[in-house]
Formats: C-alpha cells, structure tokens, sequence
C-alpha cells in the first residue's frame, strides 16, 4: 500500500520553485564620508530627508515630490553640482502603484554622485527641473513620452521618441514587448488607410523573424528575385553575387598580402 502523506495546508503552498537566480540586494551603508555627510546635513536644512545611504559608492537620498526643485538647488549651489548627468523614471505601478523618479547628480570637482529619488502616483505631476538644468529638456520629454508622466511648466513638453499620435507609453512593464494592436496596425493605417488592412497584414514586430519570401526575398542573400516577381513562384536557384565593376578595379591595382594568421 501507497504511504500516506498529511496534506495539510496544501493550498497554501507554492506549486512552481523559483527557477531563476535572484541577484540579491546592493548593501546600503551609513553615511560616513565627510563629502557625503556635509551633502546631508544641508540637504536637511532645506527639504524634508525621507532616507539616506551611500550605496555602490553613491549618496543615495529619498526626497518628497514637492521639493525636489529645492534639493536640486541645495545641491547646485550649495555642494557644487553642477551636472545632472541623468534623470528618468521607474515603473512600479504594479507593485506598488507609483513611479519612482531619478536625478544622477554629479560633483566634478569633488569627483564624487549623489542620486535624488522620489516617487509619485500614476496621475500625480513632478515639477521641471529645466530652470536649474539644461539637460532636462530632453530627457523630461522622454520621461513624459516613455512613461506617461506629466512635468509642469516643462518649455516643450510633448513626445520625444514616439508618434505625436501614438497610444501608449513603452516602457511601461504593462506594455507589450512587441507592442499592442496598436502598433501593429499603425504604419499601415497611416501609409495605406485601415481599408487596406486585409490586403498589407499586421506589421511584423519580431525582431528574430525572417522571411524568406519577404518582398524581393533580400533576407536570402544570393536568392534574390526580380522586381515585381513573386517570390514564392520563382525557384530556389542561387544567383551568384556581383560585385561592382568600379570595386574590383580598385581592388586588383595591388599590392595585396593575405595574413597567414591574425596578428
């Protein structure tokens, strides 16, 4: 007879194991440098510090939305820096239900980096930082363009990257990787009008796809067909590949050498 085996709590427990290795967290160290606690104590006396630690080499503080415009200033003027080298955004919507924003402040002349972080709901608006920093310019547009996140009084504030009609932010985790129905019908509507939708197909967004009957088959280097011929109609036969007449003169006016062995 079969041995039995209590079945308590069964529901309970996971049926899959983790299979994939889980890096484990960066340690947060304590705020020990002179530099970095000189940074810390005016950046005190300006904002409110939520937390702070030195992580991989870097002052790492946790601000609130509101004031990140008077951070970046106590840092600007007060600590000497003077480069925002970047700023974005990180999508925890779904597992927390906010965005977490990043400024990477760089002091040239101490040769040291601070990172700013704060983090806001999905409808909540972050402040421009283009009156203090130049760079922002762009790199707010791709923020509002890629995560769909509003900056106030922004100069320029439209997309960056993506159609000024395109639906959807991409690097949303809720965005598809090859991208929605959507982007698969947009050039063609676009270009063709959507009444041409049975006859073109949805774009093909597969980065790893070949086809070997694609338009003039050029994916299949050496089997190329015609213009205006069809691809599958026309047989497998390999065309031996032409160079150009100009190329090979050039090429045979010498002298050449061929390496026996890389050097």
């Amino acid at each position: 007879m079969r041995k039995y085996s209590p079945k308590d709590n069964v529901q309970a427990k996971a049926k899959y194991t983790d299979r994939f290795w889980v890096a484990p967290q960066v340690p947060r160290e304590p705020v020990e440098d002179a530099h970095f606690a000189e940074v810390l104590q005016k950046m005190k006396t300006a904002v409110e510090v939520l937390d702070a630690y030195v992580e991989i080499g870097q002052l790492v503080i946790h601000i609130r939305p509101e004031e990140n415009i008077d951070a970046l200033r106590t840092l600007k003027e007060q600590c000497g820096y003077a480069m925002c080298s970047e700023l974005s955004a990180v999508d925890y919507l779904a597992q927390d239900g906010e965005f977490e924003i990043f400024y990477q402040m760089l002091n040239l002349k101490e040769r040291k980096r601070t990172r700013i972080l704060t983090r806001i709901k999905e409808d909540q608006a972050i402040e421009s930082i283009v009156p203090l920093y130049d760079m922002a310019k762009f790199a707010e547009r791709e923020m509002y363009d890629m995560f769909g996140i509003y900056v106030n009084n922004h100069p320029y504030l439209k997309r960056i990257i993506m159609p000024d009609d395109w639906e959807g932010h991409p690097l949303r985790k809720t965005y598809p990787l090859e991208g929605d129905e959507f982007a698969s019908w947009y050039e063609v509507d676009k270009i063709f009008g959507k009444e041409y939708r049975d006859v073109i197909g949805p774009e093909n967004r597969d980065p790893a796809r070949i086809d070997r009957y694609d338009t003039q088959r050029f994916a299949r280097v050496g089997h190329e067909v015609p213009f205006g011929a069809d691809p599958s109609l026309v047989d497998e036969t390999e065309t031996p590949v032409e160079y150009s007449s100009e190329l090979l003169a050039d090429y045979n006016k010498g002298p050449h050498k061929v390496l026996d062995k890389r050097k």
